[in-house]
């Protein structure tokens, strides 16, 4: 019987913990999709206590709390202390023994603070003091965690009408870890509410000193920022749709969406799906000019509790994965692109698991042998974000592509502390690659390479793939 969380934790195989041990455990991390907020990164902030480093804002402990009948305002009220949150968090963590959130909050404990208690009522008080004390000590800072944690770049994800000056700051700093944004235009295809998205074209016209009148001036505009995000050292789009859209429109039908659109008139659900249908494809070829990688994660569907969402708004722990049949439309949308030259390198991340052998699949119809994995499957995401999640992604991908060629993982977390989801993930790599290894399924005398292979999907793959 194995110690919980000790330096083997997850490594089943003597292979398996020293492909952990001597090649994935010392590469630095490079966590090209997040959602750090980079002004704490800018300025350098201090959390008061542990609460606020890890409740605020996580809708995964929230979810988890609800379940186990912890009431609202011990999740995002504000009439509770950090303390009171805190402590119905800790009276939840052992409820929460199978569920990835038990893993991810003792490895952080451990590797952030050396924690090896296990955190529970009996522990709370002694954990939140001993850890909120040490976040108030050197080192512990927003850029200090980041330091100790080995980061070497990040990509946070921002709006075109965003001024970046927070990622300026970093880089006039000097400080060491990379702190570059990612493109994220959603909003400029949110035609769903008129209102909504005149007041959205209205700031973008401000921030990019572009009047806007028509469709055409609208791209101008959003080229203009794309502009502006390039030479802040942006690399990568992202793009947070329900489905792929790859319906047939004319310029003349999309100008004509667009003037109704802006003059205040509801689209229908037709037209709602060709304008985002062009939108995603100027995109991409703004991307295709400057070599940036496009990021599509699709199939959430958000916002399910209509009561909940009034009262706290988005991202609060009422998404869920969704149903669509989008395989078709996604093909056609890299087709229409692979047909003009114009697709640049890709990452598909699915929510559904039952689509990873679509996405696998989808992989090879459009490598060009250009770039060593151009068209990427994105790591296990959201939902997927597990073990579980993660061994059903690495071994579709395996079967049906080239693990080898991988990029590896990312965070896709707004806390300072969720750096060890990719020692999680890297444990979870090497466990299977050694158990492949151990059970005779992979040569014993490849092992040199297997570790050079494991090396590069944890960290020289996206250094290469992404051009940082």
């Amino acid at each position: 019987m194995k110690d919980f969380n000790n330096e083997h934790f997850l490594l089943q195989t003597a292979t398996a913990e020293r492909l952990y041990h001597e090649h994935a455990a010392k590469m630095p991390i490079i966590d090209y999709h997040c959602h750090l907020n980079p002004e704490y990164i800018a300025r350098d902030h201090v959390f008061d206590n542990l609460s606020k480093v890890w409740l605020e804002g996580d809708h995964y402990k929230w979810r988890a709390m609800r379940t186990n009948g912890v009431e609202e305002r011990f999740c995002t009220g504000k009439d509770t202390s950090d303390w009171e949150k805190f402590e119905k968090w800790a009276e939840t963590v052992p409820y929460t023994m199978r569920n990835p959130l038990y893993h991810w909050t003792h490895l952080e404990l451990k590797t952030a603070f050396g924690v090896t208690k296990l955190l529970g009522p009996a522990t709370a008080r002694e954990i939140y003091d001993t850890c909120s004390g040490m976040l108030r000590s050197p080192g512990y800072s927003c850029r200090g965690l980041m330091l100790k944690y080995r980061v070497e770049t990040v990509c946070t994800t921002d709006d075109p009408v965003d001024s970046l000056e927070h990622h300026a700051r970093c880089k006039a700093d000097g400080f060491a870890v990379k702190v570059l944004p990612t493109w994220r235009p959603d909003k400029a295809m949110a035609v769903e509410s008129p209102g909504g998205f005149r007041a959205y074209v209205e700031k973008l016209s401000e921030v990019s000193g572009t009047r806007i009148d028509t469709f055409d001036d609208l791209i101008a505009a959003l080229r203009a920022r794309h502009d502006f995000f390039a030479a802040a050292g942006c690399r990568l789009s992202d793009h947070g749709i329900e489905e792929f859209y790859a319906e047939k429109y004319t310029a003349k039908e999309i100008a004509t969406l667009f003037n109704k659109v802006y003059g205040g008139t509801a689209l229908t659900p037709d037209e709602v799906l060709k304008f985002k249908s062009a939108m995603l494809v100027e995109f991409a070829i703004m991307d295709w000019e400057k070599g940036w990688t496009q990021q599509f994660h699709y199939g959430a569907i958000r916002n399910n509790n209509t009561k909940m969402f009034r009262l706290l708004g988005p991202d609060t722990g009422f998404d869920s994965i969704g149903e669509f049949n989008t395989a078709q439309a996604m093909a056609r949308f890299l087709d229409t692109l692979a047909l003009q030259g114009k697709l640049t390198k890709t990452i598909l991340y699915n929510l559904n698991p039952c689509a990873n052998e679509v996405i696998a699949t989808m992989l090879g119809n459009f490598q060009d042998g250009t770039v060593p994995g151009k068209i990427q499957f994105g790591s296990g995401w959201w939902f997927l974000d597990q073990r579980d999640g993660m061994e059903k992604q690495l071994n579709a991908l395996s079967l049906l592509g080239l693990l080898s060629r991988f990029v590896g993982m990312l965070t896709d977390s707004r806390s300072f502390l969720s750096y060890p989801r990719h020692e999680y993930f890297r444990r979870t790599l090497c466990n299977l690659l050694g158990n492949d290894v151990e059970q005779g399924l992979l040569p014993a005398s490849e092992l040199p390479f297997i570790g050079q292979v494991v090396e590069n999907i944890c960290y020289h793959n996206a250094k290469n793939y992404f051009n940082f």
